[in-house]
């Protein structure tokens, strides 16, 4: 592609840079109008500054991605309602065997369910529960953090649904969920557990440290963990207290004791009454006997039986109670029942979708369809769970997706691309090396997707030249790199991002996790880890 005219070009790239800066520095001082607006200002610039006609930009806005990307979210929405992350969280302390082997298994799951419910997703849901679980075993939560965000973004890296820039390449490809899939899972696999090693090699001392600290406290009492804590956290079940209820045996207790105290009261008047009926000495008939000792009885005997009216009256009361429990048993289980039912229903429609993605079916109709199986089945107004989509995100790839093909158009990333593709085919290893340098500095530049947008359809045009298989495996290498980029730096992936702000925003337990610790390991584990993958990357 030729350059644009240099009017055209200086106007481009000022769009382009104006919205790259809020990109990447979305609280800038003079602008701090955020990544969204700052897409949508860059494409309002693309088009105002005729580098691209209204009806360019339209048909540049990518559907297929956003409807995606759309109904991964409304499911991952509604997998979290199901509660399908709170037991994700529960199996990184089931029979957990030291600070080690939780570390292990944050990076095992946190990688396995970001390739299934995207990465973003789960350091949003399992960022508290890590937190949590290192503050009570008296854990440093720095390498546990760390283990969660770069795990989850090699996870990510597997499936097409994993991440934003994934489902860009996927879309754009054509490469089906199996074979991305097959592609880059033995990369996942290895490098997941690359990953571990590096975390445990950093991170070994102050994690055997703390471990012998926590076997030699094991003889001082625990410190109790305030109920307040258990309530705020926001996946932590709802109990129903029953302390002030009673037993049916205690019940039984205290109603015979009110009868055994009002028969007592009963005997002492009746004696009294014959008493005073001796010493009156008053001579009447049988029958008028009779009624006096009723009414003397009644007048002495005031305070006894209004004491058995009362005990009546508790008795009444407790039966209604335990009549009125019996129904509030029946009910409680007959909605436990239908949420069990509910919840099932949810995970199995999921597993349809996986399903779908895996025969090969379009995947974007297939997330679509899916999500709205999940709002029909819950019966009730779709507004509060689709409240929690992110339009923000979807708006930022509109803007986006205008942004970039109208800095496509000015001709400077084919230019730039003329000068690196000779040096960068992939049926040699410098040829990769290279690319994979490019890829890696420009995802932490520029972000990963615009990065994917910019080079994608030209890395596979020159992998095409060699053969279809070495376009796949350009594609496949081109996520690879991508995703495993945002590790290098705290800035590099919104999931690193997530994680930060989340672990220093817990109300209990926070932690603020630095640029530059995150940048001492990122660093390597980065580099190691992209290299080890290269070589598993298969098409």
């Amino acid at each position: 592609m030729s350059m644009a005219p240099p009017i055209k070009v200086a106007l481009g790239s000022i769009a382009f840079i104006i919205f790259w800066i809020l990109a990447v520095f979305p609280a800038v001082p003079f602008l701090p109008i955020g990544r969204t607006a700052g897409s949508l200002l860059g494409a309002m610039l693309m088009v105002i500054f005729r580098v691209i006609s209204p009806d360019e930009a339209y048909s540049s806005i990518d559907l297929p991605i956003l409807g995606l990307l759309f109904g991964t979210m409304v499911v991952s929405v509604f997998l979290e309602r199901a509660d399908m992350f709170q037991h994700l969280g529960k199996l990184l302390s089931w029979k957990s065997r030291g600070p080690k082997d939780l570390l292990f298994r944050v990076c095992l799951i946190s990688a396995i369910s970001s390739a299934l419910f995207t990465n973003d997703t789960v350091c949003v849901v399992l960022t508290e529960f890590i937190l949590k679980i290192a503050r009570q075993n008296d854990l440093p939560p720095q390498p546990f953090l760390l283990a969660l965000a770069s795990s989850a973004n090699i996870g990510s890296a597997t499936t097409p649904i994993g991440n934003p820039q994934n489902l860009v390449i996927a879309v754009q490809s054509g490469i089906s969920f199996g074979k991305f899939l097959k592609g880059l899972f033995g990369a996942m696999i290895v490098g997941v557990l690359v990953n571990a090693t590096i975390l445990l090699g950093y991170f070994w001392k102050i994690l055997s440290i703390e471990k012998d600290l926590e076997v030699a406290s094991n003889s001082v009492p625990n410190e109790v963990t305030a109920d307040n804590e258990v309530i705020s956290h926001r996946f932590s079940p709802a109990t129903m207290s029953h302390g002030t209820s009673l037993s049916s045996q205690d019940m039984e207790t205290v109603v015979d004791a009110a009868f055994q105290t009002a028969g007592a009261d009963n005997i002492t008047t009746v004696r009294s009454r014959r008493s005073s009926e001796s010493d009156i000495q008053i001579t009447s008939t049988e029958s008028k006997d009779v009624g006096i000792t009723r009414t003397v009885g009644t007048v002495e005997g005031m305070a006894p039986s209004r004491r058995f009216v009362r005990s009546l009256s508790r008795q009444s009361e407790v039966l209604r109670e335990e009549s009125s429990n019996v129904e509030d048993k029946e009910v409680v289980g007959s909605e436990r029942w239908k949420r069990i039912c509910w919840k099932v229903s949810v995970y199995l429609v999921t597993l349809g979708m996986l399903i779908g993605l895996l025969m090969g079916l379009n995947m974007s109709w297939t997330a679509l369809t899916a999500a709205l199986v999940l709002v029909v089945i819950d019966f009730k107004d779709a507004r509060p769970c689709l409240e929690k989509v992110s339009y923000s995100l979807l708006i930022f790839f509109c803007g986006m997706f205008i942004t970039v093909d109208g800095f496509n158009k000015t001709g400077i990333p084919s230019a730039l691309w003329d000068l690196v593709e000779p040096y960068s085919k992939i049926d040699t290893a410098s040829g990769v090396a290279l690319l994979s340098v490019v890829v890696l500095v420009l995802s932490n530049i520029a972000s990963n997707v615009p990065t994917v947008l910019l080079l994608g359809a030209r890395v596979a045009a020159s992998a095409a030249e060699i053969s279809p298989s070495e376009e796949t495996r350009a594609w496949l290498i081109l996520a690879w790199v991508s995703t495993v980029a945002g590790n290098l730096s705290l800035l590099g992936s919104a999931a690193n991002l997530i994680v930060c702000e989340q672990a220093r925003r817990a109300q209990f337990y926070g932690y603020n996790l630095s640029f530059f610790s995150h940048l001492r390991f990122g660093v390597p584990s980065t580099l190691v880890v992209t290299t080890v993958g290269l070589l598993l990357v298969t098409a």
